[in-house]
């Protein structure tokens, strides 16, 4: 019956998840520790592995919808990588009691940040790449191996943290954000989980009910990100995160 359970509170998460362009691995953590009783590092490997077949998902159904810019996905999504890799082993310093206060806390900056930016800097204009050379590489890079060590770190996915830096930083629409961090989310994912494999905290069964759940959600709630209001979309962005940081802390 707890199997049963999960799978189907990961399908409703993944409804969302797929919606909002998000990996969800912090709202996974916070439904697997707060409701089933699972240890946040076990949860956060368990997470982020199941995170990565969800991103997948998400991210042919976004790839699908013409809402990927397949450039800066793959060049933020691989150096990404290698700061996830890196974050994963620094991950295991952090004892369970303080790393499930970090955890949630940096749920709660990554949505204060993507609300400024919607709101409070949505006129901001930086002075984004207008090529496709050497200075738009960097900056795509900068923002892969930033948010790739806060995810392997603090077992969450980064979205809107991937999000703000995609649309201030390299200038992409809302919708096209949200697409093309699906795609940047898979090697992060993919990295930290096999991290945290390594460190004997992912378990299989586990991870299996959760893809069963999330994977079919977040292709589902993909399809409904192109037909949605703006305003319904930035809010869910900004919902979501500090939503999973309020579960994690009941």
């Amino acid at each position: 019956m707890t199997i049963l359970w999960i799978i189907l509170s990961m399908f409703a998460m993944g409804l969302l998840l797929g919606f909002v362009g998000a990996g969800g691995s912090g709202f996974m953590i916070a439904i697997l520790t707060v409701i089933f009783k699972v240890d946040i590092h076990l949860a956060m490997g368990t997470a982020l592995a199941a995170m990565m077949f969800t991103s997948l998902s998400g991210a042919v159904s976004h790839f699908r919808e013409q809402n990927v810019d397949l450039a800066s996905g793959v060049i933020v999504g691989l150096t990404g990588a290698v700061g996830a890799w890196f974050g994963s082993t620094v991950a295991f310093t952090i004892p369970a009691e303080i790393m499930t206060w970090c955890t949630a806390g940096m749920l709660t900056l990554s949505s204060l940040v993507l609300w400024l930016r919607l709101t409070v800097l949505r006129k901001l204009v930086l002075d984004v790449p207008t090529t496709r050379g050497v200075r738009f590489i960097l900056t795509s890079s900068a923002i892969g191996a930033a948010t790739g060590f806060l995810s392997g770190t603090f077992g969450i996915g980064s979205t809107p943290f991937i999000q703000v830096g995609l649309m201030l930083l390299l200038g992409l629409p809302i919708r096209l954000a949200a697409g093309t961090t699906m795609l940047v989310i898979l090697p992060i994912a993919a990295s930290a989980g096999v991290g945290y494999y390594y460190e004997g905290s992912l378990d299989t069964k586990l991870l299996l009910a959760v893809l069963a759940g999330s994977m079919t959600g977040s292709y589902a709630g993909a399809k409904l990100t192109k037909r949605a209001p703006a305003s319904v979309l930035k809010f869910g962005m900004v919902a979501t995160p500090i939503a999973a940081a309020c579960l994690l802390l009941i």
